[in-house]
């Protein structure tokens, strides 16, 4: 970071608004559809957003399970700002309100390029299993309720 450029602040749970989370992440993932971000900041564990004077650079959402299990949603960095640290600080927050809340587990999914950044954020990789629901075909199933099903074993 050039000595001029402003310093980064880090906020948790900023008023921000949904036209700057999707001027962020149009600038940093290709496809964004604009969205409300309203349900996610209303729902979630916490967030943590980094502003470099009143500009949005960063953002991580940071749900859980309501109880001991926080989990990393959606790291963002506008790419102008990519490669100082600003997304390791964002998770590095996130980790810290969880811990200080005494939540005792935090889940991170990632591409296996993103290895060593979450290894520097002191994540230790584990085995998971994930299914993209846009693909999956689920086989018939029966519920022990049916009002929360949305498909039975009928033929």
């Amino acid at each position: 970071m050039a000595s001029d450029a402003l310093p980064i602040d880090y906020r948790c749970d900023a008023d921000v608004s949904d036209a700057e989370l999707n001027t962020l992440f149009a600038q940093s993932w290709p496809g964004h559809q604009d969205r409300s971000f309203r349900p996610v900041l209303q729902t979630g564990f916490t967030s943590i957003c980094a502003y470099s004077g009143e500009a949005l650079v960063g953002f991580v959402n940071i749900a859980w399970d309501g109880q001991s299990h926080a989990f990393v949603l959606d790291p963002t960095v506008t790419p102008a700002f990519r490669r100082q640290g600003i997304g390791r600080q964002l998770v590095l927050h996130g980790i810290a309100a969880a811990k200080n809340a005494g939540l005792a587990w935090i889940h991170v999914d990632f591409e296996p390029a993103l290895r060593g950044f979450y290894q520097q954020c002191g994540f230790q990789t584990s085995e998971a299993g994930v299914i993209q629901l846009a693909s999956f075909t689920p086989a018939s199933t029966t519920c022990a309720s049916t009002d929360h099903c949305l498909f039975d074993n009928k033929k």
